[in-house]
């Protein structure tokens, strides 16, 4: 049985063909597995655990179901989904997970990771994660009405895009350095992670060892699923229909 990756699928009443890949992933595929880890950014936005819009509601039971079924579902918060909290674990079955972590995949140690703290040239990116990522600002934003929040969000993911249009792609995208340490300090060879949105499996060199890294795709104009099993890793592209319209 291989267990699956997925990350950064942006789930958005916008663009309902991922969100309806995505269920349909749970509810056919991933049943035969051993697990399913998502890596971050589920959602496009997620404002708060006591948000009942969609199309968190609907994935929420869907990841229930699968739980059920006796499949474990670990979640880690992404850049845009950092407000998990531990009501959406109840509702969705699944366990947070930290970033980063390391997890035994067929014996084989590996460091799981959303994979934005690897970015560490973008400084406006990471004094801005410092700030939301802070307990009193989080308590304070989640104290604010639903409205308020979703009006937020809006801003910053315009903000979001601004910024990277202005950004050179090679700031956008890991830091050599910063993956060579962080494999480095966690003691392992192989690395999985998203946020860049650049599906690739990268041979390292790691004080003399090999190391392997894999980046997960996003689910924009495809979906993108790792399967890891005792015999391997094989990075798989799911297509996506044409989007009509927002979700009902």
């Amino acid at each position: 049985m291989s267990v699956l990756f997925v990350s950064d699928l942006h789930l958005d009443p916008a663009r309902p063909a991922a969100t309806d890949a995505f269920l349909a992933l749970l509810a056919g595929p991933a049943r035969e597995a051993s697990a399913l880890y998502i890596l971050g950014d589920l959602f496009e936005a997620w404002i708060g655990d006591d948000d009942p819009g969609e199309p968190g509601a609907s994935v929420c039971i869907a990841l229930k179901a699968l739980s059920q079924a006796g499949v474990p579902v670990f979640l880690m918060r992404g850049n845009r989904d950092f407000l998990y909290g531990q009501q959406i674990a109840g509702r969705s079955g699944a366990t947070l997970l930290p970033d980063p972590c390391v997890v035994d995949l067929f014996a084989v140690p590996t460091l799981l990771m959303h994979g934005d703290l690897l970015c560490t040239d973008d400084a406006a990116y990471q004094a801005f994660r410092r700030q939301v990522r802070d307990p009193a600002w989080q308590q304070q934003f989640l104290a604010q009405p639903l409205a308020a929040r979703h009006a937020f969000a809006a801003q910053a993911r315009a903000a979001s895009r601004e910024h990277q249009q202005g950004l050179a792609e090679t700031i956008t995208d890991v830091n050599p350095a910063a993956v060579v340490e962080v494999l480095r300090r966690h003691g392992v060879d192989r690395l999985i992670h998203g946020h860049t949105h650049r599906p690739a499996m990268h041979a390292l060199d790691v004080d003399g060892r090999a190391a392997q890294r894999i980046v997960l795709g996003d689910w924009y104009e495809q979906g993108s699923v790792l399967r890891v099993d005792a015999d391997g890793l094989v990075l798989e592209a799911l297509p996506l229909a044409a989007d009509t319209g927002p979700a009902t």
